[in-house]
């Protein structure tokens, strides 16, 4: 059997190799061989071209691997995110503690504008409503929104989440095909015609921290812990103090003479108030009058103005007097006050001028009214102030009257004590929260000047009550303030001779100028 299996095998592959050259010896027969083995050769060519060009596996795989996140938040403060990538495989934690990788991380600075919120200016920028609110609730009642000023300036730092302007997913930006039956990925291009959806390039998807200063000397930062949590910290500057001895002549008036010597107007300011009692700065100064003032002001560690300081001590020499202030506490619980070197408190029961930098237009007395066109008793003082300077309270008290007034316009009566009133007339508005029945300080803002009512340009009329009849506020008798004595007076005076030998061993700055800003670029607060 099986030599019979054998020989029919022999008889067929002899058959065969007969048929085949009965096919080579022709022509046909031939140019199929050629073809056939020309499309071998091409097919192994190409597969051995297709085996070159695979991407080879390395030999060695670096894994990503996040920053923990405090020391990523310190690090994006101090350089910014984008330069972590060269240093993050330093910080690589073992495998088993590794944290998810930390997306892009971007910070972008918000101007706030006049009425924004804190919350509504986070929203704006693109923090989600709910991130915004626990902001707000990290801040706590300690936080007082009224140290937002127009202009302040936020930093939020945020993960990047591309989302196009609808508010959709992106759409992918790579495909998966098959070829030679393996997936592979590969780029797909971007409509780029009239169809193709706008896409923001940096929306906020995750609020990660918020920077920002409502005062010049405080900071305050907000961040999101591990668990998701906002935490606020406070920081406060240490502020660095300079003492100024400055002084100049007046040749118009005090204020412009301080302007002039670089000091600073929250400084002026306030020596107006102090002299307001004693000075009457309409009749009293004359040109050839001098001053000068011992003051503090605190700067930033950066050198920038920050805020005024006391004042310690100022004089005015007018018509060849002077008029001499200290300022001291008799008490530890006690703001400081201005005394004069006999221990006579500078304040009097009442202001002589309620307005700073007043000219008076019309005096007390019998005169022609320029709107009635007749002669008319003037019960009062005309101070000439353009609309909207800040009128004060010349004593404490309470507010009688708040409300229009016939020919006075917007009026106000302030009642003090020992029958004693002011009256305030031709007012634009009234000061936020003032109204009848509330209680004023010395020297605080109650109402701003204006036109209304009989008149013809904005001045103040002011008046000076006695037991309901109007006097002259130019010649009425006002009580004085608090005179120390005993051990008061004897504290006082020790204080008083430090300060007289401080003056005498500092010099007089006759232009205040500092290493690193000018005084003069200092606002009033």
């Amino acid at each position: 059997m099986d030599q019979y299996v054998n020989g029919r095998s022999r008889l067929s592959l002899r058959n065969r190799t007969q048929r085949l050259g009965a096919k080579l010896a022709t022509t046909d027969g031939r140019w199929a061989l050629v073809s056939s083995s020309m499309t071998l050769l091409v097919a192994g060519a190409v597969g051995w071209m297709a085996l070159g060009t695979m991407p080879q596996a390395p030999a060695v795989r670096t894994n990503r691997t996040a920053l923990p996140y405090e020391l990523f938040l310190k690090l994006v403060r101090a350089g910014g995110a984008r330069q972590l990538a060269s240093i993050a495989p330093q910080f690589a934690p073992p495998p088993e503690t590794r944290a998810p990788e930390i997306p892009d991380v971007e910070t972008r600075s918000v101007t706030l504008d006049s009425g924004d919120t804190l919350a509504g200016a986070m929203e704006d920028a693109g923090v989600s409503k709910t991130d915004a609110n626990a902001v707000i609730l990290a801040l706590g009642k300690g936080f007082n929104p009224r140290t937002l000023k127009a202009g302040m300036s936020l930093d939020i730092t945020y993960n990047v989440a591309m989302i196009d302007a609808t508010g959709a997913p992106p759409a992918p930006k790579t495909t998966v095909v098959m070829v030679n039956r393996k997936p592979v990925t590969v780029p797909v291009e971007e409509d780029s015609g009239a169809d193709a959806k706008e896409t923001l390039s940096e929306p906020i998807s995750r609020l990660l921290s918020l920077h920002f200063s409502p005062t010049i000397e405080q900071e305050i930062t907000v961040t999101r812990d591990l668990s998701g949590a906002f935490t606020a910290r406070t920081d406060q500057k240490e502020l660095n103090v300079h003492h100024h001895r400055a002084g100049a002549t007046i040749d118009s008036s005090l204020y412009l003479a301080g302007m002039q010597a670089g000091i600073p107007a929250d400084i002026v300011v306030e020596m107006i108030r102090m002299f307001s009692y004693k000075v009457d700065f309409q009749r009293d100064l004359q040109p050839g009058d001098s001053f000068e003032v011992y003051y503090d002001y605190y700067y930033t560690p950066e050198n920038q103005p920050a805020k005024i300081g006391n004042i310690s001590y100022a004089r005015m020499h007018l018509s060849g007097k002077d008029i001499v202030l200290y300022r001291y506490a008799p008490r530890a619980d006690e703001s400081g006050d201005y005394f004069d070197p006999k221990g006579q408190s500078a304040k009097g029961m009442l202001m002589k001028t309620p307005v700073d930098g007043a000219r008076i237009s019309s005096g007390f007395g019998s005169r022609f009214h320029p709107v009635l066109g007749f002669t008319r008793m003037h019960k009062g003082v005309d101070f000439a102030v353009p609309k909207g300077t800040p009128v004060m309270a010349a004593g404490a008290g309470t507010v009688s009257f708040m409300g229009w007034a016939n020919g006075y316009g917007n009026f106000v009566v302030i009642n003090h004590t020992n029958g004693y009133a002011t009256a305030y007339g031709h007012l634009s508005r009234f000061a936020p929260g003032m109204r009848r029945g509330a209680h004023v300080s010395q020297g605080s803002v109650f109402a701003y000047s204006g036109m209304t009512g009989l008149a013809t340009g904005p001045h103040l009329h002011y008046e000076i009550r006695v037991n309901g009849g109007q006097v002259n506020p130019l010649r009425v008798k006002i009580a004085d303030g608090r005179q120390l004595g005993g051990a008061e007076l004897r504290a006082f005076l020790q204080e008083r001779l430090k300060m007289d030998h401080l003056l005498a061993s500092t010099p007089l700055e006759t232009k205040v100028a500092d290493v690193s800003t000018d005084l003069r670029q200092a606002r009033v607060k």
